[in-house]
């Protein structure tokens, strides 16, 4: 029977999950202190739409709906994401550059445009103005990034096949090809509509991904994932695995 080590302690147990992590930034000082409180502000934010109270008080101020909370949603991730993960692995881990606070600020602004115009758009779906464009056009390409620095470079790149393919659809073989659709009608889908940035995948992930993810970070600092580590540990420790001879 195989003894588990204390080589499995809390602290290896950190470093071992620490070390499969993509690698975000370790801020200091007054950056740190940003971070942590707009994290904090995007929490209490999904807790408040997730509760009942919103319904109880008499007041839009502080009542949102599912399209806008998608927006208030987005505009926190982007931010954070471009604060808490650096452009490359040459760049600075413990400071964040100016250009990184710029790239933020201007993409938590597009995110929440759908937020800001929300009125103007709902009175005008189908027909995006010159501003939409210019918007989504920032947004779109800063999302994108966004997602190549907290996921990797593939799933930006095959997001971007698939909107190459809005494009030239008409070049593509007959069995796939479509007329093709120009800028406006792009945009009109992918950052007016529902259909797009702002459709089902952010909605689940509005409602219902990110209080999981809170509950589960949660019971890490409160020490129920070393708890169930050091129990699968003490479970199934002592088997070993079987080599299967190929056939």
């Amino acid at each position: 029977m195989r003894v588990v080590k204390e080589s499995n302690s809390s602290t290896d147990l950190d470093e071992l999950v620490s070390s499969t992590d993509m690698g975000g930034r370790k801020p200091e000082g007054l950056q740190l202190k940003i971070l942590l409180s707009v994290a904090f502000i995007w929490a209490c934010f999904q807790l408040w739409i997730a509760s009942p109270f919103p319904y109880l008080i008499d007041t839009d101020l502080l009542r949102w709906n599912s399209n806008q909370a998608r927006s208030i949603h987005l505009m926190f991730a982007v931010f954070l994401v471009f604060l808490s993960f650096p452009f490359s692995s040459r760049s600075s881990m413990t400071k964040i550059p100016v250009i990184d606070w710029f790239i933020a600020v201007v993409a938590s602004l597009c995110a929440s445009y759908y937020l800001i115009e929300y009125q103007s758009i709902a009175t005008r779906v189908g027909a995006p103005i010159l501003q939409d464009v210019i918007v989504a056009c920032i947004g779109i390409p800063l999302l994108f990034e966004a997602a190549r620095r907290s996921l990797g470079i593939t799933l930006p790149l095959i997001a971007i096949v698939f909107l190459l393919y809005n494009f030239f659809g008409n070049y593509m073989p007959e069995m796939i090809a479509h007329k093709g659709f120009n800028l406006y009608e792009v945009v009109n889908h992918q950052w007016i509509t529902t259909e797009g940035v702002f459709g089902i995948a952010l909605g689940v992930s509005t409602d219902f991904v990110f209080l999981f993810v809170l509950f589960g970070a949660l019971l890490d600092k409160a020490g129920a994932g070393n708890y169930f580590i050091q129990l699968a540990f003490s479970c199934l420790g002592h088997f070993r695995g079987i080599q299967r001879k190929p056939l």
